[in-house]
């Protein structure tokens, strides 16, 4: 089966668990059930549950046993994206209202709340929301305690890893994408922006692959040769993964995206992109950038001439040769897979994440 025929089974298998299964009929009452299944109600690409099965399978595991750990991933993620939004100030995402956005809109319209009332409704809601997908997070992944094949250890260590390290670093590398927005040029270096990539993203990933497989060779070794190897190797592709994303949020299309191109830039985010731009700008050019970085109210017509010249500068070109020098320092991780088969999805998987344009 090619690439595109295996995620989608991972998607169909995932949501079917999540939605077939009794955990969310405990969310109540309905705006909180509502808020915390809003993105996963539209589907999304679900790569990184797709990093669970992939793992489990390269070191010759039973996938079907790791789909409490791949649906546990994928509800995890989803807390994320919805306090991202909050954070982002975010309206749209993948072509639907943000959370936060949504249910503003219903207090206002629906409740009839004030503007500062519904508005702080709306973030209340999405705040909750991420909350309570956390607690599901952790419950689906007690599931895999429901198999012998499964060791009730290995259970709890990655509840712990999850909620110990993979949380604190998520959270910090949020927190830096925060800070580094505001901070002057000269008080960064492109390390620092690769570091907080890292963490606010390739620590799921890393994560989700590490956890395959050891549920794979019900292992509770971190360590383990093969854990470790394809740990190393979702961590890499996971940066990869942000890199690309950024590259979309500013030359991509807002209509396969679902959310406005550009909103990075009037967030003033620092990625790799605008960093390389400025720091490769003359005055003028910098002029130009920095008065359309950070600024929300700039226009359409702005933000067109600042992408251009970004482009210009090579800031694109740039990220997209540090995600492909990553996905190649990925792939010397996987001597360890003895399949070829397994190997060469696990490479397409990650070509994939590079090229793919939503």
């Amino acid at each position: 089966m090619e690439l595109e025929g295996v995620l989608l089974d991972y998607r169909k298998r995932i949501a079917d668990y999540l939605f077939l299964g009794n955990g969310r009929k405990s969310f109540h009452p309905e705006h909180i059930r509502k808020a915390a299944l809003h993105y996963l109600s539209f589907g999304g690409k679900s790569l990184r549950p797709a990093t669970v099965f992939l793992a489990c399978k390269a070191v010759g595991g039973d996938e079907e046993i790791a789909l409490p750990a791949a649906a546990a991933i994928e509800v995890y993620h989803t807390w994320t994206l919805i306090h991202d939004d909050i954070i982002d100030r975010d309206e749209k995402r993948r072509g639907h209202l943000t959370v936060h956005e949504e249910f503003y809109r219903r207090a206002l319209n629906e409740m009839q709340y004030s503007e500062e009332e519904a508005r702080h409704y709306g973030l209340s809601i999405g705040i909750l929301a991420g909350d309570m997908l956390q607690g599901w997070a952790v419950s689906l992944l007690c599931d895999l305690c429901c198999t012998d094949e499964v060791d009730p250890e290995l259970v709890v260590f990655l509840v712990n890893d999850l909620m110990g390290h993979v949380q604190n670093t998520l959270v910090g590398g949020e927190m830096l994408d925060i800070q580094y927005s505001k901070l002057p040029i000269d008080k960064l270096k492109i390390d620092h922006i690769l570091d907080m990539l890292e963490k606010k993203t390739g620590v799921l990933y890393q994560f989700a692959g590490q956890a395959g497989a050891m549920i794979g060779l019900n292992v509770n070794d971190p360590d383990q040769p093969s854990v470790r190897a394809l740990s190393e190797f979702t961590d890499k592709c996971g940066t990869a993964f942000q890199l690309r994303d950024d590259i979309l949020g500013i030359v991509g299309s807002e209509e396969i995206l679902g959310k406005p191109v550009g909103s990075d830039l009037r967030e003033g985010k620092m990625t790799v992109i605008l960093y390389h731009a400025l720091v490769n700008a003359n005055e003028n050019q910098r002029a130009i950038l920095m008065s359309t970085a950070g600024n929300a109210s700039a226009t359409a017509a702005e933000v067109a001439q600042a992408t251009d010249l970004i482009i210009e500068l090579g800031g694109i070109a740039h990220a997209q040769e540090l995600a492909e020098s990553y996905i190649r320092d990925a792939a010397l991780c996987l001597d360890c897979v003895p399949n070829l088969q397994d190997k060469e999805l696990l490479l397409e998987w990650a070509r994939y994440l590079i090229s793919r344009n939503s």
